[in-house]
């Protein structure tokens, strides 16, 4: 992998700047699920900035289509996997880490998530294969003349197309497993001493065994996204509104689960607005309404919302923060647990496991974080920290995008550890001279010591031989 095109610019949200970038050529690599979904406000500001955006697309994807009407120009390429086969990796990977990982030992757990892995590999290799193969489209990207690409490395391949293209890349990411491309791209140091890998439920202040179980997992990473509802909300009156939603993949879950977290929802005075695709629980409350969307952030922004019942996601947890809404976290993977982790770690958030937690222990949590005033005060402590910046996230976010376009790929900002070889960047080198330079002024030291001694002694046997 070649990382010396790639810049360490890591873009945690979306979007828009003040600065002077004068109509870019930007193309934008194929992503999915909630990433895309983040990453479309970035292109919209990037459009109203006078940038030309052209976003690949493939074939088969779940949430990105070329025929939607958009304000960006779509390059469309063939995938040769079905959308069946699609879902069924999707769904497999949700079922690991929603129903199954908790039954299983760390080597169970070893084995399986690397066979989703390689699993995940080889349909990656069917995009990039796709891209590379369909008729006329590299041919297409380079006669464009495009000014950077933007990727969301969660699908690999963008530094290939960035080094075929002969542009500079930016990558636009919440987290890498064991933060490899944060590491080994943009050379940030992250030290597993107290740099908690992602999905180890872990933060910055750990024992030895959760330093070893950190180091272990950083190895193994290197080897390797309304009238009605209005209404509803209205009608809460003093109690105010519960936001439910886990996501915008897991869109239900089994009967048992589903009943289990109904009843819980039907114990508490607030009202609920539940994002849920599956079907209706039985145990499902006068106060709970299900629906197969809901505009979350705008939600989250209601005076009457009390609670944020959330997965963990990048997204949601920003927007809660962004707001000041304390959350229960029902995290499930990837980032989930660590963003819910370091939440409760700020007094923010409470923690239920979706397999094993009962209707009383959501229950009890939903209204511990509703009723006790701490919660609510610290996400807004969190709130006030997020909002004093001098500019937004969003406009840094497009400040730097369009900084790199300006200055070329803004090689000045690569870090001089790009040109270290391993033991210069740990310092050996530096050590094994200062240890040698020791060891010879010790070796001096006991040979002087021993020269002086013998000298000595050999006086005091002249003197008694005399």
């Amino acid at each position: 992998m070649r990382c010396g095109r790639c810049v360490s610019v890591w873009v945690l949200l979306a979007a828009c700047i003040a600065g002077d970038a004068s109509g870019g050529n930007i193309l934008v690599w194929y992503t999915e699920g909630s990433h895309w979904i983040n990453l479309k406000t970035v292109l919209e500001s990037l459009v109203d900035r006078g940038h030309h955006i052209t976003v690949l697309v493939p074939s088969t994807s779940l949430y990105m289509t070329a025929s939607e009407n958009s304000r960006f120009h779509y390059e469309p390429f063939n995938v040769s996997l079905s959308m069946e086969g699609l879902e069924e990796v999707v769904k497999d990977f949700l079922n690991f880490f929603m129903y199954e990982m908790d039954d299983m030992n760390y080597l169970q757990i070893l084995s399986r998530f690397t066979n989703i892995m390689k699993t995940d590999m080889k349909y990656n290799l069917y995009y990039l294969e796709g891209l590379l193969k369909t008729d006329g489209v590299i041919e297409k990207l380079k006669g464009a003349k495009y000014d950077l690409l933007l990727a969301d490395p969660i699908y690999p391949g963008s530094e290939l197309v960035a080094e075929m293209l002969d542009v500079p890349l930016v990558f636009t990411l919440r987290f890498s497993m064991a933060h490899t491309w944060e590491r080994l791209c943009g050379q940030l140091p992250a030290p597993p001493s107290y740099v908690p890998a992602p999905m180890v439920k872990l933060t910055d202040q750990m024992s030895f065994s959760e330093r070893l179980l950190n180091f272990l997992f950083y190895a193994y990473g290197d080897l390797l996204a309304h009238y009605d509802m209005e209404e509803f909300v209205q009608s809460s009156g003093d109690a105010g509104i519960v936001v439910f939603t886990l996501g915008s993949f897991v869109q239900n879950t089994t009967t048992k689960r589903a009943n289990t977290i109904a009843s819980a929802l039907a114990q508490i005075p607030q009202k609920v607005l539940w994002r849920y695709a599956g079907e209706k629980p039985e145990t499902l409350g006068d106060n709970t309404r299900i629906y197969k969307w809901i505009p979350q952030n705008d939600l989250l922004g209601h005076t009457k919302t009390r609670a944020f019942i959330t997965h963990g996601g990048a997204n949601g947890v920003y927007e809660a923060i962004y707001h000041g809404v304390p959350m229960v976290g029902i995290p499930m993977f990837m980032d989930q647990p660590d963003n819910m982790v370091h939440m409760k770690a700020k007094g923010a958030a409470l923690n239920v496991d979706f397999n094993s937690m009962s209707s009383k222990d959501l229950e009890d949590k939903i209204k511990a974080v509703v009723s006790e005033p701490s919660y609510k005060e610290n996400a807004m402590r969190l709130s006030r920290i997020h909002h004093d910046r001098p500019i937004s996230p969003k406009d840094e976010a497009i400040f730097w995008i369009e900084f790199t376009m300006r200055n070329k790929g803004a090689k000045h900002l690569r870090v001089q550890a790009h040109e270290l070889t391993w033991y210069q960047y740990h310092s050996l080198d530096v050590i094994g001279f200062l240890l040698a330079v020791t060891l010879i002024i010790a070796l001096l030291f006991f040979k002087t010591c021993s020269f002086c001694f013998s000298k000595c002694c050999g006086l005091r046997r002249k003197s008694k031989t005399e």
